[in-house]
């Protein structure tokens, strides 16, 4: 499968859900929240999501992985400008890779972090464009964010907002991600134990698949825990009788 020096695909299983002869999506994966010397998930503490993050499933529990996912974080941190050039470069690649298969190429760039990308400007060809979702709208781009006040989100850019209950001052804030439009991801103990409605929203199985911009509006994206998150106790992820 493609791999890029940033993101890549067909190397996770939550990604590989999403890859059909329809869709194909790369992924990059940084070190979350400040422990590469830079806070790239700005809510992490007042949701308390760190111990349950999934940086730990999967391929996440190895330290190669850990240390590759270290120097990204690190390169975005002390070298925006070249880091967004590289990213430019494994986009444009990844795009002719599935153009070339007739696969509509999608992008999510916060597997691990939550990162305002509409904000982070780049060049690309020579042009400089405020975002990377405008330097590539025929990219279909999408992430979870815990950032609920999100604003100018460019049409190819779809967020899911990511609830948590281990506070009660985040927890209010579903009411503003459901006026603000926003489906809410929600993290279960187990798959058996996903209800049919959830803050008074309609559930859907988010496990299915990771094509967050193909779900309907309005509802809860429920998905179960994985790696250290089967046993948080936070609050994080939800028990329901």
């Amino acid at each position: 499968m493609w791999k890029g020096t940033l993101i890549s695909c067909g190397n996770n299983a939550k990604t590989i859900k999403g890859d059909g002869d329809e869709y194909l999506t790369a992924i990059m994966y940084m070190l979350p929240f400040k422990h590469a010397g830079i806070n790239v998930c700005p809510m992490a503490e007042q949701a308390q999501c760190i111990e349950g993050c999934l940086n730990s499933a999967g391929r996440g529990q190895m330290n190669s992985v850990q240390l590759a996912r270290a120097k990204k974080t690190e390169w975005f941190a002390r070298d925006r400008a070249g880091f967004m050039a590289q990213l430019v470069v494994d986009v444009q690649s990844f795009v002719a890779y599935c153009l070339k298969r007739k696969i509509q190429p999608c992008v999510r760039l916060n597997g691990t972090s939550d990162i305002r990308w509409e904000l982070v400007s780049v060049t690309a060809d020579g042009v400089t464009y405020e975002n990377i979702m405008r330097a590539f709208p025929s990219v279909i781009f999408y992430d979870y964010t815990k950032i609920v006040n999100r604003r100018n989100i460019p049409a190819n850019y779809f967020l899911t907002w990511s609830y948590s209950a281990a506070n009660p001052k985040y927890a209010e804030l579903a009411k503003i991600a459901k006026a603000n439009g926003f489906n809410i991801a929600v993290v279960f103990r187990t798959k058996g134990g996903i209800p049919v409605r959830f803050l008074d929203m309609p559930t859907i199985d988010g496990d299915k698949d990771d094509l967050r911009f193909l779900d309907p509006k309005g509802v809860v994206v429920a998905l179960y825990a994985k790696g250290k998150a089967v046993a948080d106790a936070s609050g994080f992820v939800q028990d329901v009788a």
